[in-house]
């Protein structure tokens, strides 16, 4: 999904501790997020070929069950959105062609957003984002641990500079599967908070969730 589409669609505030949590800063540019994930079947743990293209293994995965519900009623909790997010907040359900159930929500005051997508079709985990999304990327900055799972941010196109406003996140909660959070960083924060430390914010948030979710 571009960063053009997640515009559009509408996203989440990055604000309140998520903005405390971060810093750096990045510069304005394109960004170009492509998302993975995998199966909503049965519990994976090391599927035949993956992971490939350099991916890192998923040492202990999820099942795919915690892919399966709405992402808008599962993905964070509403003690996550108010510290992630703050007030007000708009929110959006809708669906990813070709990758699976999306959500996002928006802070039109502080016009920061995030959008969580389950990929539930592909199979391919964050191999898929290794082979296809990261020649194409100009910031890629690999995860070692999202609350316990690989993953990595990634924005841009090579030789441009990097996005001051977006990035995403894209984590495998098991080898052949992922989800992605794709962050929009508001106006105010722009060159003062790096958007791939919210997005990976938010994913630690979303992970925290999923795995209370498959206990």
């Amino acid at each position: 999904m571009r960063r053009d589409v997640l515009v559009t669609v509408a996203t989440v505030a990055v604000v309140a501790g998520v903005v405390a949590a971060c810093t750096g800063k990045a510069s304005d540019g394109t960004a170009s997020p492509t998302s993975i994930a995998s199966t909503g079947a049965a519990p994976s743990s090391s599927p035949s070929g993956l992971p490939y293209a350099g991916a890192p293994k998923v040492t202990n995965p999820l099942p795919a069950s915690v892919l399966a519900g709405d992402p808008c009623k599962e993905a964070l909790t509403a003690a996550q959105t108010g510290f992630l997010l703050g007030a007000p907040l708009d929110v959006f359900n809708d669906t990813t062609p070709g990758v699976g159930r999306a959500c996002s929500w928006s802070n039109p005051e502080s016009g920061s957003r995030i959008l969580i997508t389950y990929d539930t079709t592909t199979g391919q985990g964050l191999s898929k984002v290794y082979q296809n999304t990261r020649p194409k990327s100009g910031v890629w900055k690999p995860l070692a641990s999202v609350e316990g799972f690989p993953g990595v941010g990634h924005a841009g196109n090579p030789g441009q500079e990097p996005p001051a406003d977006f990035c995403q996140v894209s984590v495998g909660l098991a080898d052949d599967l992922a989800f992605d959070v794709s962050a929009v960083v508001g106006q105010a924060k722009r060159g003062v908070v790096d958007p791939c430390d919210a997005a990976g914010k938010a994913a630690e948030a979303v992970v925290t969730t999923l795995k209370a979710k498959a206990a």
